[in-house]
């Protein structure tokens, strides 16, 4: 851990004997004088005899890359795009299945923070330098480096640029209405999110994750109100979360609550970090899933990190045309014109321009 990426931390309240409680995330940890969040990367560091909460990872980014947006997975926000990809050490759950551990993990366990220095300034520009449309906050969890989302949100949205969360939805309201709208006038700082909707039990949230199912709800409710374009991913673990009545479940809630219109990726679970004990997702467990996802009224129901015919394809509700093929992370866009369906002349909901 570098000092120049000790920051002072936002959202937190300070409490008695030097306490403090961080209001980032729905864990709202109290943290005694010297002691972490849950998420490792946010300290209690005492000042003026007061409690004094400060993030360890500000300007520390130790994943930077450029993706297409499509492996966010983004299928409906500017496709064929490239986005700024960037993630600090650190998160606020503790998926037995995370396939980012060696970057999410090691600070909940006392590990060693690690990252290369780079301001907000520094990532704009290197943004627009490789000719990027969007700026995706990613891979591990962008809650945990809020004040860096925040500053360089706002640095990118200034030089035209898109911002992306990709996040387990497991922040508090204040975060989500900071990244909102600044006004009724003025665009928010996220324009869209990817959000992990691990399973559709608490029991789930709780055993495999160290968290709770219902503030991911909520969020993502809360997204939806704040405008944001919105698509859901569920990795679909054997004999975890993939039962049929709760996919059908799931299904019910993304198509009342989020809209039907609301892409809902299925990702095939391979064996990671402490779950190795399951087996791939079945082809049959992933058709079965899509299936249960149109049977509820979702009209976009993609399968990923899985190949077969048609499963990535944006098709038209209406004439069935193919609007966006793809494979593997490229997009297609022949099928598209102007946000419509080409074949027919179907708006298409999503961000095109």
């Amino acid at each position: 851990m570098d000092k120049n990426s000790i920051h002072p931390a936002r959202l937190w309240r300070p409490l008695k004997d030097n306490q403090v409680q961080c209001l980032l995330c729905s864990h709202f940890c109290v943290i005694k004088p010297g002691a972490r969040g849950k998420c490792g990367v946010r300290e209690n560091r005492p000042e003026d005899g007061k409690g004094a909460l400060f993030t360890l990872v500000y300007g520390l980014p130790a994943a930077v890359n450029v993706d297409p947006v499509e492996k966010k997975p983004l299928y409906h926000f500017l496709p064929g795009t490239r986005t700024f990809s960037l993630g600090t050490m650190g998160c606020n759950l503790s998926c037995t299945f995370c396939q980012n551990a060696s970057l999410s993990q090691p600070p909940r366990l006392g590990s060693r923070i690690t990252g290369h220095l780079a301001s907000p300034a520094d990532l704009v520009a290197a943004a627009l330098e490789s000719g990027s449309k969007s700026v995706a906050y990613t891979y591990s969890e962008p809650t945990v480096f809020f004040e860096l989302v925040e500053d360089t949100a706002r640095l990118a949205r200034a030089r035209g640029l898109k911002n992306i969360l990709v996040t387990n939805g497991f922040m508090s309201p204040d975060c989500l209405e900071a990244f909102g709208p600044d006004s009724p006038a003025e665009p928010g700082l996220i324009q869209a999110a990817n959000v992990d909707l691990k399973a559709f039990t608490e029991a789930f949230y709780q055993v495999r994750c160290g968290a709770r199912l219902a503030p991911v709800l909520a969020n993502l409710k809360h997204m939806r109100r704040l405008g944001w374009w919105l698509e859901v991913t569920t990795l679909l673990i054997p004999g975890l979360n993939d039962a049929p009545e709760e996919l059908k479940d799931m299904a019910a809630f993304i198509a009342a609550e989020l809209g039907p219109d609301t892409p809902w990726h299925l990702s095939r679970f391979h064996p990671d970090y402490k779950l190795t004990d399951r087996p791939v997702t079945p082809h049959a467990t992933l058709l079965a899933a899509r299936e249960a996802g149109r049977a509820a009224g979702l009209r976009f129901v993609y399968i990923g990190n899985a190949s077969g015919p048609g499963f990535g394809d944006t098709l038209c509700p209406d004439c069935k045309a193919v609007v966006l093929g793809r494979e593997g992370f490229q997009a297609a866009l022949g099928g598209l014109s102007s946000g419509a369906c080409a074949a027919c002349g179907l708006a298409l909901p999503g961000v095109w321009d």
